[in-house]
């Protein structure tokens, strides 16, 4: 059983949790995010912490207590601090540029590859080459940083592609010439 969803998350000040018909909404600094999955748990607020109420009567509910709880904390650290994520490219000739609302990649294909950004997401590109994704909600930071990942995935025998800052691939030995 999980001992996560039993922790109180720390709401700091300047951030306000709401309940209202079941549904979830955390306002602070950087904006406002109702976090989807907790919002099938009654929460309650008590000064500057949030609890999840006791659903043990309520067994289809407590399965997912854990879950609520998570979710809830990355939405009390989402409008607080924010979440980012950061990737790469290691080859000469691929680049990134962000033109209004799209983010356009040239990454060696004969066309360049462009990405729709989501409303609440915000992408900087440092030199060309370094990406940075940041936001409230941090699944939606981490599946558009997986998706620019996926564009141009890191080639284990030549080194290249797009890769997350600090992840490290193991180089592959190719064929051995005779």
């Amino acid at each position: 059983m999980s001992r996560i969803g039993k922790k109180p998350i720390p709401v700091p000040k300047g951030v306000t949790v709401s309940v209202q018909d079941g549904a979830v909404e955390v306002k602070g600094p950087k904006g406002a995010f109702a976090p989807a999955r907790a919002a099938r748990h009654h929460v309650r607020g008590q000064g500057r912490r949030a609890h999840r109420r006791d659903a043990a009567a309520d067994a289809e509910l407590s399965k997912f207590h854990g879950l609520a709880r998570s979710l809830m904390a990355n939405a009390v650290q989402g409008v607080t601090e924010g979440f980012k994520e950061r990737a790469g490219h290691r080859r000469r000739g691929y680049r990134a540029e962000v033109k209004g609302k799209q983010a356009v990649f040239a990454l060696g294909y004969s066309h360049p590859v462009v990405l729709e950004i989501p409303p609440g997401i915000e992408v900087t590109i440092d030199k060309q080459t370094h990406i940075t994704v940041t936001g409230i909600d941090r699944q939606l930071v981490g599946q558009i940083a997986a998706n620019i990942r996926r564009m141009r995935k890191p080639d284990p025998y030549k080194q290249k592609g797009v890769r997350y800052m600090g992840e490290v691939l193991k180089k592959k030995v190719g064929k051995t010439g005779a």
